[in-house]
C-alpha cells in the first residue's frame, strides 16, 4: 500500500521558519516527480512546488519563489519544503503529491498519490 505521510507543520511567528518532510512508503518514488501543494479554509488547492527525479528541474508558484525551497532525497524516498519569511497568508495544509500522469505538474488532477497534509500556520 502506498503512503505519503507528511511532517513538520506547525505554528510560527511571521517571518520565521519551518521544514516540512513527506515520506514515501509502499514503493520507490525515486524516478517520479513529486510536488507540495496547499490549501487554506474556503480556498481551492494549490500549486506550492515541484521537483523532477534527478533534482535539475524545480518549480515554485510565484507566490513562495525565493521563500521556499523544494528538496528530495532518493535513498529515502522523501521530499522536503523548506520554508523561510513565512507570511500568515502561507497558512494551509500542506499537501506532498507524487508520481503525475500528466506533463502539467501545477495540477492537482495530475497527481495519483496524495498525503493527508500537514497544517501550517503562520501568525502575524
Amino acid at each position: 500500500q502506498v503512503q505519503l505521510v507528511e511532517s513538520g507543520g506547525g505554528l510560527v511567528q511571521a517571518g520565521g521558519s519551518l521544514r516540512l518532510s513527506c515520506a514515501a512508503s509502499g514503493r520507490t518514488f525515486s524516478k517520479s516527480v513529486m510536488a507540495w501543494f496547499r490549501q487554506a479554509p474556503g480556498k481551492e488547492r494549490e500549486f506550492v512546488s515541484s521537483i523532477n527525479w534527478s533534482r535539475s528541474n524545480t518549480y515554485y508558484a510565484d507566490s513562495v519563489k525565493g521563500r521556499f525551497t523544494i528538496s528530495r532525497d532518493n535513498a529515502k524516498n522523501t521530499v522536503y519544503l523548506q520554508m523561510n519569511s513565512l507570511k500568515p497568508e502561507d497558512t494551509a495544509v500542506y499537501h506532498c503529491a507524487a508520481d503525475p500522469w500528466m506533463s502539467d505538474y501545477s495540477l492537482a488532477r495530475a497527481y495519483r498519490y496524495w498525503g493527508q497534509g500537514t497544517q501550517v500556520t503562520v501568525s502575524s
